[in-house]
């Protein structure tokens, strides 16, 4: 299938579903590639998530923090969310890679943002731009994205996210003004990752074992419900705004990072047509990038 019918089989796929989309896909070994609006800017969500955890294990590599190191997190004061560390009442202690691990299989707010406490705003956008990722960049850190919301939406809080009015002057659905980059970008993070270019090997094999654990299988591995493929990714969700990024592994060594950004103008929480087209269009692509 040529590039251009590929396009045009996830612009259907998006269409179909109700949603606008844009993917960029490649084979993490030679290099082929398949998308659609690979390079539009798009709101990362937590899929920045993968960017702080790059940029904790770099840390770690140099010797400037130790992922065993303990943190404290007391109730108050929490990043809202509906998992882990934000949902809990009690005061927590665990180490940086278990908040990691927080972070990262149930997208947890609150250990995101004692990660980001640790490493600095700055020092992600600066392991961003060392490797490459020239589009991508960390305005906020979660729960100031979160503030951003709930300012914008006014007096009515979440309510109000059911107008159209309010979803459209939203900073943090608006590229310009919020954490950002492209599919591009985030499959040349996850490549960089598989291939060990951004930390020594054992903290390479750490992170893909923590983005191989997460939980929610209803976008990118609904495309591959195959035991013996492997989906290792991370989600990110806002008002009309579903994403996943991740990496799919076949038994044969093929591996594709995968990229797929979404947007509606729906602003219902449960769409799912919207989340299973993720697993569709990634399917699509890697199908495309594995055709003889």
């Amino acid at each position: 299938m040529t590039e251009t019918a590929t396009a045009a089989r996830l612009d259907a796929a998006f269409a179909d579903a109700g949603v606008t989309g844009w993917l960029h896909a490649v084979d993490i070994d030679s290099g082929a590639q398949t998308g659609t609006g690979a390079d539009q800017p798009v709101c990362t969500a937590s899929v920045h998530k993968v960017c702080v955890l790059v940029t904790l294990h770099e840390l770690a590599a140099a010797g400037s923090l130790d992922l065993t190191e303990q943190v404290e997190c007391p109730p108050a004061g929490r990043t809202p969310g509906p998992t882990g560390l934000a949902a809990m009442l009690d005061p927590v202690r665990l180490s940086l890679r278990d908040a990691a691990f927080l972070m990262m299989s149930v997208s947890d707010n609150t250990a995101a943002d004692l990660l980001l406490r640790r490493v600095g705003r700055d020092a992600v956008n600066r392991t961003t731009a060392r490797l490459g990722l020239t589009r991508t960049r960390m305005a906020y850190g979660f729960g100031e994205m979160l503030a951003t919301m709930r300012e914008d939406a006014g007096p009515a809080g979440a309510r109000a996210l059911a107008d159209p009015h309010v979803i459209a002057r939203l900073r943090a659905l608006d590229p310009a003004r919020t954490n950002r980059g492209t599919p591009r970008d985030m499959t040349r993070l996850l490549g960089a990752l598989w291939r060990d270019e951004t930390c020594p090997a054992e903290y390479g094999a750490a992170m893909r074992r923590i983005m191989g654990l997460q939980v929610w299988p209803h976008r990118l591995a609904s495309g591959f419900p195959f035991d013996d493929v492997h989906v290792a990714g991370k989600t990110g969700t806002l008002p009309t705004l579903r994403n996943e990024v991740g990496v799919v592994e076949y038994p044969d060594g093929g591996r594709y990072a995968v990229a797929v950004f979404t947007r509606t103008a729906n602003p219902a929480a449960t769409l799912p047509a919207a989340d299973a087209v993720i697993g569709t269009a990634a399917r699509i692509a890697v199908d495309a990038l594995r055709a003889p």
